[in-house]
């Protein structure tokens, strides 16, 4: 093993950037691969694309009678640019994106030929559901599952495939998928974010809630990856001892980006351009080989899609510039882990984001109308936002090297603090005109020019206000956005229904003008949710104690924190809002927390392995080597061998007090596994892995990693931190 170590690490010194031929514009690349609009209008009839632009504006279900004419303008599309097969492109609830290729070949009753592909292959499909994640909405006999046409994010070609996305909902028509309860939650915020929008602009007919995602990432060279069975099966390591520099220094971070990953990047970037995925920025990152993409922001479901697509390209690029793609949020132990941060924000089809402040006091007025209800919103469903982003992986990473801890807490920054304390003082009912004026000119006023200065910028808060958007910056790497993003989005709904029926009762029962009764509102919201707004540092024990006293919660594990997915609250928060029932929710409570019992479970499966057949045999061998030398010199030395060989004898008594912790430990874990497989109940047994087998996990490692460092370097099997981390 350690001899495929080195062969590794010769392979990789001998690398070179791989040459990547790029337009001069990427501009003119800019959607190639997607059938957009002006595919469209090129390939449908009149009758067809009106019918498809219609169902993206306003929702209206496209004529089945016009479907036919759809897929045949679709399939001349796509087979224009090279496709052979079609394919349902979903997101099941198993954390990776599906497809079954059919092609467009079909026999004739003649022996002949063609290429079809009809209107129901493209608006409907029935894929065996069995093997799909359901929580028990249906038996494995029961496999029917369909998937459904989304016409609201556009079909594209990978390859020779042409990608439809699509929903997937059971046989009883729940759904098994991520997609379908986001399209429920984005139509809720649209329906409850216009009727508050035209209290200021009577001409919003449509909110479109707006998602600009930023993907963190390490790459590691693939044969050192291979080296390493935790990095390949697990996605992160299991064991390793940190290098001696690792991000001390800061200075990777917007550091000049190395050669290969340059090329890699620019690769990427030119798939991305053809799928029309508008990325932007891209630059290193924090931890050594951590890297970061982000795209210009989109509308919420499209930019879920995107985010999902390009997670898969980014493995697929990675092969031809001999890199592994680490998504894991936390694959290294002691530097940064990975996130995904959201920044999600609320446009109008006047052109106005509802979450920047304006030129006027009525524009700002509006602004903090929908500022002050997200943040109600956020305190009033903690607890469902710290679910949204629970995984077995991302607690690795929350309240570590800069990322945020698990306690929610919304930043706003200090001089935006100021203005709701400003608000706050509001008087309870009708305004004052001295008050009016007040509040014009020094409060709402000023907000554009607060905003233009405010630089406040805080890592650890899970939920920040940056400027005209919030960023939800607990979100994990390798998360489906669509989780957060139905969650915000469904909050954010109810909250605006609530709001606009409070502020009608005091219109028309208390006979206020609209402004005081806004107004009023606005100052009870800022009163009730306080709690939540954080400015300090969101590490250690200060502000877990400060968080207990304001009655937030600090739900630390994924099952702990899972447990707001199925409460009454909540249940009655998705019913209301239609965005998923009672079934739903404690169905995909059921598929997380057994898949978070699976992922330990494996991770358990894998460091016994290691250290048991890779860091057990190495020690004994380096052991063996010092006995032999401990002989020798007692051969030489006869009686005074032992003042030559004090420091070999202590060496080899501290491998043997390592081995017997790692071997013992081994064979706890294992225990603790065999008590926890046994329970049948999902929530019991994802409670007991985290809590009786997954503590065994470090005790395992700081043996072995206490190993590393007293075995001879050219025995040690595995891969070094300081390889997987530096050499680029």
């Amino acid at each position: 093993m350690s001899t495929l170590r080195f062969e590794a690490l010769k392979e990789t010194f001998n690398r070179k950037p791989v040459k990547i031929k790029e337009p001069a514009r990427r501009s003119e690349l800019f959607g190639t691969n997607v059938f957009n609009e002006a595919s469209m209008k090129q390939y449908l009839t009149k009758e067809a694309y009106e019918n498809v632009m219609e169902a993206i504006k306003t929702g209206k279900k496209i004529d089945r009678r016009v479907s036919d004419h759809i897929s045949t303008g679709m399939k001349e599309w796509a087979i224009s640019k090279g496709a052979t097969h079609y394919t349902h492109w979903f997101q099941p609830l198993t954390g990776a994106t599906a497809e079954k290729h059919d092609a467009f070949f079909e026999t004739q009753a003649d022996g002949s030929a063609i290429e079809k592909f009809g209107g129901g292959a493209l608006v409907q499909q029935e894929p065996d559901a069995s093997s799909f994640p359901s929580g028990g909405i249906r038996n494995t006999f029961e496999a029917r599952g369909y998937t459904a046409w989304d016409p609201t994010s556009p079909a594209f070609l990978w390859g020779t495939t042409l990608c439809i996305p699509t929903i997937f909902v059971s046989y009883t028509g729940e759904a098994l998928d991520y997609k379908t309860p986001l399209l429920r939650a984005l139509q809720a915020v649209d329906q409850a974010a216009t009727s508050v929008a035209k209290y200021f602009d009577k001409n919003v007919t449509k909110v479109t809630a707006t998602l600009g995602w930023e993907q963190e990432y390490f790459l590691i060279d693939s044969a050192l990856a291979a080296t390493r069975p935790d990095l390949s099966l697990a996605g992160r390591t299991l064991l390793g001892h940190s290098p001696a520099k690792g991000q001390q220094l800061d200075d990777h971070y917007f550091g000049s980006i190395p050669s290969r990953v340059l090329a890699y990047m620019r690769d990427l970037e030119i798939e991305c351009m053809k799928l029309g995925i508008p990325v932007k920025t891209r630059h290193n990152e924090v931890a050594p080989n951590q890297f970061e993409l982000a795209p210009i922001f989109e509308e919420g479901n499209l930019a879920v899609d995107h985010n999902s697509l390009i997670m898969d390209i980014m493995s697929k690029i990675a092969e031809k510039h001999h890199f592994k793609v680490i998504l894991h949020e936390k694959p290294f132990a002691g530097i940064n882990g990975s996130g995904k941060h959201n920044n999600w924000s609320l446009a109008t089809d006047t052109g106005t984001n509802l979450l920047a402040p304006g030129s006027t006091p009525m524009k700002n007025l509006q602004f903090l109308t929908f500022f002050i209800n997200i943040i109600k919103a956020v305190h009033d469903n903690e607890e469902l936002l710290r679910a949204a982003i629970a995984s077995a992986s991302n607690d690795h990473r929350l309240g570590a090297n800069e990322a945020p801890p698990a306690i929610i807490s919304a930043f706003i920054g200090s001089q935006l603090t100021e203005v709701l304390d400003e608000l706050e003082k509001v008087t309870d009912g009708k305004l004052s005109p001295q008050e009016k004026t007040e509040l014009k000119l020094n409060v709402v006023g000023k907000i554009p020019e607060i905003l233009l200065d405010n630089t406040d910028r805080n890592r650890t808060s899970s939920f920040a206000f940056t400027g005209n958007k919030f960023e939800f910056r607990a979100v994990g790497s390798t998360a489906n956005c669509a989780n957060p993003m139905t969650v915000i989005n469904t909050i954010m709904a109810k909250q605006l229904n609530d709001f606009k029926s409070e502020v009608d009762e005091l219109i028309k029962g208390k006979k206020m003008k609209k402004d005081d009764a806004i107004f009023n509102v606005l100052r009870e919201y800022i009163k009730q949710s306080k709690n939540i707004r954080f400015e300090g540092d969101g590490y250690g024990e200060a502000w877990e104690k400060e968080a207990k006293k304001r009655g937030l919660s600090n739900n630390r594990t994924t099952p702990q924190a899972l447990k707001a997915q199925i409460s009454e609250k909540t249940i009655a928060l998705y019913e209301e809002m239609k965005v998923m029932n009672k079934v739903e929710l404690e169905a995909r409570h059921e598929i997380e927390l057994e898949d978070y019992a699976m992922r330990i479970q494996i991770e358990g499966r894998i460091l016994g392995d290691i250290a048991r057949n890779h860091v057990i045999p190495t020690a004994v061998r380096y052991q063996n080597i010092l006995i032999e030398n401990v002989e020798g010199l007692k051969h030489i030395y006869n009686e005074d061998f032992k003042k030559h060989s004090n420091e070999q004898l202590e060496l080899i008594e501290e491998i043997s007090e390592h081995i017997a912790k790692i071997n013992s430990g081994v064979k706890a874990m294992i225990e603790a596994r065999k008590v926890a497989n046994k329970i049948e109940d999902s929530e019991k047994r994802a409670f007991a892995y985290c809590d009786d087998v997954k503590p065994y996990f470090d005790e395992i490692r700081y043996h072995c990693d206490k190993l590393e460092l007293l075995v001879d370097d050219e025995l040690w099997p595995l891969t070094k931190y300081r390889e997987l981390l530096f050499t680029r």
